[in-house]
């Protein structure tokens, strides 16, 4: 983290009339060819190294409250979102189809791989959280086993609600917060920053995606910034103390966002993968084809090495590695296209769809249970599961207004240079107040 203060932080409202001096890179400016960069590059295949930010002072963390017996303790870029709806009937486009055009990510420093992400993996555990409640009530044997698994992935009690069981007329927020987890690098760095936001009366739902770039105070009133994917990890202790993190960085987003951000939910990727070989894989339809470097293991201290991985255009059968690997390649070698953000968030919408067809297939309930151990391990959230049920039953992608908002330097953003050398992301002319004003008027209503 950096002392330096740069700007009106939602946290430290700059004084009226009081502009304090911009970072390296002038922010209000866009970068080459207007499109979004997001600092960082990867490096020569076979020379991966650890994932590791510029030196900088330890944190010093609040002591944490030791766990009371019973209580869960191990738990197992952002790229640009598409503003565009789909049009009826159009199943999710070709990478970089629809206007604007792609955008594309600029080289990270040598010697450093960018993080992929994850985004798509996240809401992707919604449905299978229905479908366990469900299970739960109609399979007596597996009830036990259900409570158990609500009380095990929740701060809350699995019957209990927050939400009046989602039987609101106001707006409901839930941030989703992925990150890799033990044995990547940069373990709880969050990868991915997703609001599902929901009306519960009409099911108009949409998706906030929050740059982990943008250069925020860290912690609060400290007077050091850091990127925002550091807010979980410093909050947290290194994820020894999850409520906190979670708690901070809701507040840290509702800030930059202006909604009211009370929910979250915290995805570890490796669980994910896990989930989806224990319904016995998904079938996805890939609708362009492309060849990619990929990471041979996600940790580069176990093998800095790569592989390369392949995707034929039409219907295919991905087990838990392939599908990660098909949503989160970055490293295409020969369609432009599929390398953009805008592609990969299709990629994982794609395979959002294909989960939720697959836990609705009743060839699945038999899985539920080796479904329940990988979730378990996946999953953590201030919600009850009758609510994170009932909000999954709620929430419709397939909408074709449903908004999906992505913030970018085509938008609010502007991109910058920290005094550290790291590349962040800053809104335009120093005004946060865009930011919020953006999300205002995109937000399906």
């Amino acid at each position: 983290m950096s002392n330096n203060n740069y700007g009106n932080d939602p946290t430290m409202p700059a004084q009226p009339g009081q502009r304090p001096p911009w970072p390296q890179g002038q922010p209000g400016q866009q970068g080459q060819q207007g499109k979004l960069i997001l600092g960082g590059s990867h490096n020569q295949q076979g020379q991966r190294r650890p994932y590791h930010y510029p030196p900088q002072p330890a944190p010093q963390f609040p002591p944490t409250t030791p766990a009371q017996p019973g209580q869960h303790q191990s738990y197992p870029q952002q790229g640009s979102p598409f503003d565009v709806p789909v049009r009826p009937g159009q199943d999710i486009p070709p990478g970089g189809s629809l206007q604007p055009g792609p955008m594309v990510d600029s080289p990270l420093p040598k010697g450093q791989r960018r993080r992929k992400r994850g985004r798509g993996c996240t809401i992707g555990c919604l449905g299978m959280l229905v479908i366990l409640l469900i299970a739960g009530f109609i399979l007596v044997p597996m009830g036990n086993r259900v409570m158990a698994f609500g009380s095990a992935i929740s701060t809350q009690s699995p019957l209990s609600t927050q939400t009046n069981y989602m039987n609101l007329s106001q707006r409901t927020n839930m941030l989703v917060i992925g990150y890799g987890g033990t044995g990547h690098d940069g373990a709880y760095l969050t990868d991915s920053l997703v609001v599902v936001s929901l009306m519960p009366q009409s099911h108009h739902t949409s998706l906030v995606s929050v740059p982990r770039d943008l250069w925020v105070q860290n912690p609060p009133d400290s007077g050091s910034y850091s990127k925002i994917n550091a807010v979980y990890t410093v909050a947290s202790n290194g994820n020894k103390n999850p409520v906190a993190g979670g708690d901070a960085l809701t507040q840290k987003v509702a800030k930059v966002t202006g909604m009211d951000v009370k929910y979250w939910m915290t995805i570890n990727f490796n669980g994910f993968r896990e989930l989806i070989d224990s319904i016995g894989g998904i079938d996805v339809y890939v609708p362009d084809a492309f060849t990619a470097n990929y990471p041979k293991n996600d940790d580069p201290n176990v093998d800095a090495s790569w592989i390369t991985v392949k995707f034929k255009k039409g219907n295919q059968h991905m087990n838990g590695e392939t599908a990660i690997r098909y949503a989160r390649a970055r490293y295409v070698l020969d369609n432009p296209a599929e390398s953009t953000d805008f592609a990969r968030s299709a990629r994982q919408q794609i395979m959002i769809k294909a989960v939720l067809a697959k836990l609705k297939q009743t060839s699945t309930w038999p899985h539920f249970y080796d479904a329940m151990n990988a979730l378990q391990k996946t999953i953590y959230t201030n919600l009850s599961l009758a609510d994170l049920a009932q909000f999954e039953m709620k929430m419709d992608l397939n909408d074709s207004k449903s908004a999906k908002i992505g913030l970018s330097t085509q938008n609010v953003l502007a991109e910058s240079t920290s005094d550290d050398g790291q590349s962040i992301l800053l809104p335009q002319n120093n005004d946060w107040q865009r930011i919020i004003d953006y999300i205002q008027s995109k937000l399906y209503q």
